[in-house]
């Protein structure tokens, strides 16, 4: 049964969404707490929390949402956006954070993105591979990087990943259906692979065909804040597998 994993953007404090990763398309949905609050009594036991005030800026910013999400919520709580340093990922692992999403990093400084795997382990360590036109895509998705997704997954599966977090970016935040095919062809080649699906999401059934596809999680957040899915229904639908 594929793992559902409810997100919350954060930008100035404030529960946000954008398109395509462009900050001048915000729109302001409330409180993150209030979220991830609802979240878990829906009866989500996952939370994707995206700092985007710190993917743009370089270090993490929202860290307060971050601890009031986790000292309030019993959600556990993978954290990203703005960790470029040992001080950021201590930071998020102490306020709460039980997993990090590392993606700039392991272009822009690889030698210290494996020595976190290293140290803190593939269980705490998700690979942010954000994609736009088959390249990685860096720093809250201003930049383009020059690798291409294929050899940049086999890099670091090969030094100990388990699980990545694969954005397809033109349709993040579209809700215009998900990447699928990108994750079936990723799974071929690495199905031991914990791969969460990110991008697109626009109604339960986006969710059903990627669980018939053998995708194992999905992080989906637009589509909530606008009232494209039933929560409880989708909810029970994957207690009933």
């Amino acid at each position: 049964m594929i793992e559902l994993i409810p997100a919350i953007d954060i930008i100035d404090g404030k529960c946000v969404r954008l398109t395509k990763g462009d900050y001048d398309t915000k729109t302001v949905y409330g409180d993150p707490v209030d979220m991830a609050k609802m979240f878990a009594d829906k009866g989500f036991e996952r939370l994707h929390v995206v700092d985007l005030d710190g993917a743009k800026s370089k270090h993490i910013v929202n860290i307060k949402a971050l601890n009031d999400i986790t000292s309030n919520t019993p959600l556990t709580v993978d954290f990203g956006g703005g960790i470029k340093t040992d001080d950021d990922i201590n930071k998020a692992f102490d306020n709460g954070a039980s997993m990090v999403t590392i993606g700039s990093v392991a272009i822009s400084a690889p030698d210290l993105f494996i020595g976190w795997l290293d140290r803190y382990g593939a269980d705490k360590i998700i690979l942010g591979a954000d994609v736009r036109n088959g390249k990685i895509s860096i720093n809250g998705w201003k930049d383009d990087s020059d690798t291409s997704l294929v050899p940049f997954l086999a890099r670091y599966v090969e030094h100990g990943v388990k699980k990545v977090l694969c954005t397809e970016i033109s349709r993040d935040g579209m809700m215009n259906g998900t990447a699928v095919d990108l994750y079936s062809q990723i799974m071929a080649t690495y199905p031991t692979l914990h791969l969460i699906a990110s991008g697109g999401v626009s109604k339960a059934e986006d969710i059903y065909e990627l669980n018939r596809r053998g995708i194992p999680a999905v992080v989906f957040g637009k589509s909530i804040y606008e009232g494209k899915i039933e929560l409880d229904q989708l909810v029970s639908w994957s207690k009933q597998r």
